[in-house]
């Protein structure tokens, strides 16, 4: 069984708090199950764009947990690209979340799935 997106949501700000990093929720979707970005600003006009991992990336032994993927072609992407590609997603799915975490490094704290 699958955690609500907004109990998840706030496990994960919390953890980036713990870590020092400063972390938003610009965008609050479907409390049950929307779908989540995280978008990590690297404070140079570039940021790096996280999504939900396809189903495909799953194997039969993983019980729900959320796993991300890298959702632009390029890591550190022009934070224009960033801001074009969620406008696409949120015109396909309203009920997406979107959070925002600032950090130069490039820290993320998500769970990926090589792909």
């Amino acid at each position: 069984m699958r955690l609500k997106t907004a109990l998840w949501v706030a496990a994960y700000m919390r953890r980036c708090q713990v870590e020092g990093l400063f972390a938003v929720v610009r965008r609050r979707g479907a409390e049950e199950a929307g779908a989540v970005f995280v978008r990590i600003c690297r404070l140079d006009g570039t940021s790096d764009l996280f999504g939900p991992a396809p189903q495909s990336a799953f194997d039969s032994s993983q019980s729900g947990g959320r796993a991300f993927a890298q959702s632009l072609a390029s890591r550190s992407a022009p934070d224009a690209e960033v801001e074009a590609y969620l406008t696409r997603q949120i015109k396909f799915d309203p009920d997406l979340w979107i959070v925002e975490v600032e950090d130069q490094a490039g820290r993320n704290l998500l769970d990926l799935v090589a792909g």
